[in-house]
């Protein structure tokens, strides 16, 4: 049952998590023991990218199951770590597939299988985004990606990065453009380490430079990841991307969202049914990291407004790359209405 992504390792009865928080220049692994750990976990973003927190939470439940002989104590556990990260739907649907194994056949070998079913299925789901959105990419295109998408928010290669590293290997002659993505800086500290890795030219930009370099012209597709899609094409995802939707509009520049149909909530009938992350307004006031703690904003009379995520219209969006395809507007509601009935 050894399974190993580049932030997951499960092997039976253990379970590592890499932490993101000390990344690019601490690769530090987690052992994660129990559930109410990876609680903990997901909420302080040591882990993150809807399908890695799916997957890293049904692996942390099969390792629970091995310990708890009560479907009804295992179910309730799994109902709690459903709240660690509300946005993110590829945790609901994970926790949701055990939650029915158990109803129906409680048992620890079960649920492992359910769990080890779950990873595979994303490294698979992946690989399929991977090649449908490189077929969109030209020769020499300059693509512009937001938050971080690629092998550390999946099991597998990644979305929106899955897409640019199959491009890369193609030998089209890309670069990208990577929005440091505030306040937590995941484009900066986890894209820029997963590009390097891969051998692929970048240039690391501020979130406000990206308006500029789209004036120039010198970006022409613009490739992000998802949280959730509702069922009209609306998608939630890290905040920030609405705006830069906007600014393709005005620029003429094609905006695509990358993700698997996992992230599709069916149950979710627009974005303004998405709910909203609101998190810690400390990370708008300074941050934490490897290299301790520094502030720049006061604690006391200055009050922060944190979302996590913003929600994206479906009129923005030129394409949803998902595992079965590539979609546009009128298509990805015919989609979703096929796949709901």
């Amino acid at each position: 049952m050894k399974r190993e992504a580049l932030s997951i390792k499960y092997d039976h009865d253990r379970l590592l998590i890499l932490d993101q928080t000390l990344l690019p220049f601490e690769e530090n692994w987690i052992n994660v023991t129990h559930p109410d750990q990876m609680f903990e976990v997901i909420k302080q973003l040591k882990v993150r990218g809807a399908p890695a927190i799916g997957v890293s939470a049904a692996l942390s439940m099969a390792l629970f199951a091995k310990s708890e002989m009560n479907a009804d104590d295992f179910i309730a556990k799994a109902n709690h770590l459903r709240q660690s990260r509300p946005t993110a739907v590829n945790l609901m649907y994970a926790l949701d597939r055990l939650i029915a194994t158990a109803k129906e056949n409680y048992s620890a070998e079960f649920i492992e299988n359910e769990a080890i079913e779950i990873f595979d299925d994303d490294v698979q789901l992946c690989d399929s985004i991977a090649n449908h959105g490189a077929a969109l990419i030209n020769q020499g295109d300059v693509i512009l990606t937001h938050c971080n998408t690629g092998g550390l928010a999946t099991a597998g290669v990644g979305t929106a990065l899955g897409i640019i590293h199959k491009a890369h290997t193609q030998g089209k002659g890309i670069h990208v453009y990577v929005d440091e993505t505030r306040p937590l800086l995941q484009g900066g500290r986890l894209t820029t380490w997963e590009l390097e890795k891969l051998g692929i030219p970048f240039n690391l930009i501020c979130d406000n430079m990206a308006g500029m370099v789209m004036q120039r012209k010198k970006v022409d597709k613009v490739i992000v990841g998802s949280d959730r899609i509702a069922a009209n094409g609306d998608f939630a995802n890290k905040i920030g991307t609405y705006a830069l939707a906007v600014m393709c509009k005005h620029h003429n520049i094609d905006f695509y969202v990358a993700a698997p149909m996992t992230t599709v909530d069916m149950d979710c009938p627009s974005g303004k049914h998405i709910p909203i992350e609101q998190r810690d307004p400390f990370e708008l006031k300074g941050v934490r990291g490897h290299y301790g703690e520094i502030q720049w904003a006061k604690d006391e009379g200055v009050d922060a407004y944190n979302p996590a995520f913003d929600v994206t219209p479906a009129e923005l969006v030129t394409g949803w790359i998902l595992d079965t395809g590539v979609y546009d507007r009128e298509t990805i509601k015919k989609l979703c209405a096929v796949v709901s009935v």
